[in-house]
């Protein structure tokens, strides 16, 4: 039977359509596709510029942290208690390094944590250099007032009882200011092969370290230093050259002592504790003193 030329004409128009419809569903895909994989690139790269970013601040924070470091380092001064904080802070310091190298660029709560620490032992460090500055420029004026004070005094019998006071009290703070002191006193134990160590059974002598400061108040001169030092049961040690001493007028046995020359800068020595026996378990105290006072205390644990 002959197909009706028109319902010819419209199924040919529908297969064309039928046809059609795929291939257009395909096209629409393969760009749905290739967007989807430009806005997944585009992603990645601003994800590895942000991560590029975050770690060129971290390698500035560390810098900024060393810079720190190092300023600490170069900070000092002639007085124990601020030498003690500073060590503390110094010791904050390598931590808080320590901490930012292991840890990731992009953990952004700890970094911030961080950059604050930071900023706080910066003010700390300000502190530091404000108080060390105005304690130095006191005690030089203390020591100018001081000796304008005794020349007038010399120079004139007549001095009334306001300037009389004022040259005993100036005397006082300069007869404290010229008390020696020391710092990074230490105790240490050490084997036969001179290494330092805390077995007991291995030690075969102690070495008492410090280091007087400077102190341009101090008198010039020889300078002895005595160290006692206590075994855990509170017996002194006593080297064959132990010698009586006397701090205050109070006598007292030394362990050893060693004398110096002290010409009012700082002065590193050691004191060997040796000839004394065994050592045993336990605390060991030490006291390290001159003649005219107490300079400071340590310990040393042996097991």
């Amino acid at each position: 039977m002959t197909e009706d030329p028109l319902e010819r004409i419209e199924r040919e128009e529908r297969e064309r359509r039928e046809k059609k419809g795929p291939r257009t569903l395909m096209t629409v895909l393969a760009i749905v596709a290739g967007v989807l994989v430009l806005i997944l690139g585009y992603l990645l790269y601003q994800r590895n510029g942000l991560v590029s970013q975050l770690e060129v601040e971290k390698a500035e924070l560390a810098q900024q942290m060393v810079q720190l470091q190092s300023d600490f380092s170069s900070l000092s001064s002639d007085y124990e208690s601020i030498n003690h904080q500073l060590d503390t802070s110094r010791e904050q310091v390598a931590q808080l390094i320590e901490k930012l190298a292991k840890t990731e660029a992009t953990n952004r709560t700890k970094i911030r944590q961080y950059e604050k620490e930071l900023g706080t032992l910066r003010t700390i460090m300000k502190g530091y250099i404000v108080q060390i500055d105005s304690l130095n420029t006191l005690n030089k004026r203390l020591t100018a007032e001081a000796s304008a004070a005794r020349r007038e005094a010399a120079e004139s019998r007549k001095a009334n009882e306001q300037l009389t006071q004022q040259v005993e009290s100036l005397s006082s703070q300069v007869s404290a200011g010229k008390i020696l002191k020391a710092r990074a006193i230490s105790l240490n134990a050490h084997y036969s092969n001179d290494k330092v160590g805390d077995r007991h059974s291995r030690v075969r002598y102690m070495v008492a370290n410090l280091t007087l400061v400077e102190n341009s108040l101090a008198d010039h001169g020889p300078v002895r230093v005595f160290v006692r030092v206590k075994d855990p049961d509170g017996v002194l040690l006593m080297n064959n050259d132990s010698i009586e001493f006397t701090v205050n007028e109070e006598p007292m046995q030394a362990t050893a002592s060693r004398e110096v020359d002290y010409e009012g800068n700082e002065v590193d020595l050691s004191i060997y504790i040796n000839d004394t026996g065994e050592f045993i378990k336990g605390v060991y105290t030490l006291e390290v003193y001159t003649e005219k006072s107490l300079l400071g205390r340590a310990e040393c644990m042996l097991r």
